[in-house]
């Protein structure tokens, strides 16, 4: 099971890779890059406003992860592995994002802005029981997390503007799939054939299926920024806009975190 994941991964990677070069270089589709040049000052501040509160998302997360795994209390309470606890964090998870969502986006500091940050720091406590896998260990997947998230996104403005916006049903569905198979190795032993290949499919599979959430996210938040009404009285939200891309990096980050470990190369 393991090594069928690690060729679907491998087989991932070689087409993102050839698909990368052929809408760089060979197709004569007009991409998302192509069309910047007809954006207008609007447009660009706000992929940018979308992009800082992204880079903003993904410190306030490390920054919250570092400083929950320098206090074993708070530490011991994110390392509990018990059905409760996991429930509950699931559901403060899904909580913080409705929230975070549901208030309008306003400038400068505000509720809106102050539910953001709740809902990065409780990623940061998901994330935080990774530390026990050793800072150089961390700062490679970081690294291999960036080249995966810059290349994706590269792929997703060279590609045609809408290409990767038709994705969404069959996304929905793979994220079904990977939860599920994520709840069943919790339960099954990955020393067991269903347990194994549960195991393979939420880590292997979750990340290719991440990977293309992130391209799909990437040109989401494209269309939002251009298509979003000038004069509207709702004010174009980034904070909203870079949730999905924000949660792809995350999940992206943690299942690589996961594989560099050895989670699933060393059983058998």
């Amino acid at each position: 099971a393991f090594t069928v994941g690690k060729g679907m991964v491998a087989g991932g990677a070689a087409l993102g890779l050839g698909s990368l070069c052929f809408y760089g270089l060979a197709s004569k589709e007009i991409s998302a890059l192509d069309k910047r040049a007809f954006w207008s000052d609007e447009v660009k501040q706000r992929i940018r406003s979308t992009y800082f509160y992204f880079g903003a998302s993904i410190g306030l997360t490390a920054a919250t992860a570092v400083a929950i795994a320098r206090t074993p209390a708070l530490m011991n309470i994110a390392m509990k592995s018990s059905m409760t606890s996991m429930i509950g964090g699931i559901v403060v998870l899904i909580g913080t994002s409705m929230l975070t969502q549901s208030i309008p986006y306003k400038e400068g500091i505000g509720s809106k802005q102050l539910a953001w940050m709740l809902h990065s720091a409780v990623v940061g406590g998901i994330v935080a029981p990774l530390t026990m896998l050793g800072g150089p260990l961390l700062v490679r997947a970081a690294w291999y997390t960036a080249g995966v998230v810059g290349g994706l996104s590269a792929l997703a403005m060279c590609a045609p503007s809408e290409k990767f916006l038709n994705m969404g049903g069959p996304l929905a569905i793979g994220l079904g799939v990977v939860f599920v198979s994520s709840l069943g190795s919790m339960f099954l032993p990955p020393t067991t054939s269903l347990g194994a290949g549960l195991y393979s499919i939420s880590i292997y599979g979750g990340l290719v299926l991440f990977s293309m959430f992130l391209l799909y996210d990437t040109q989401k938040v494209i269309k939002r920024a251009e298509n979003h009404p000038v004069y509207s009285a709702q004010k174009f939200d980034p904070i909203n806009a870079c949730m999905g891309i924000y949660m792809d990096t995350i999940n992206i980050f943690i299942r690589i975190a996961t594989i560099l470990a050895g989670g699933g190369g060393r059983r058998k």
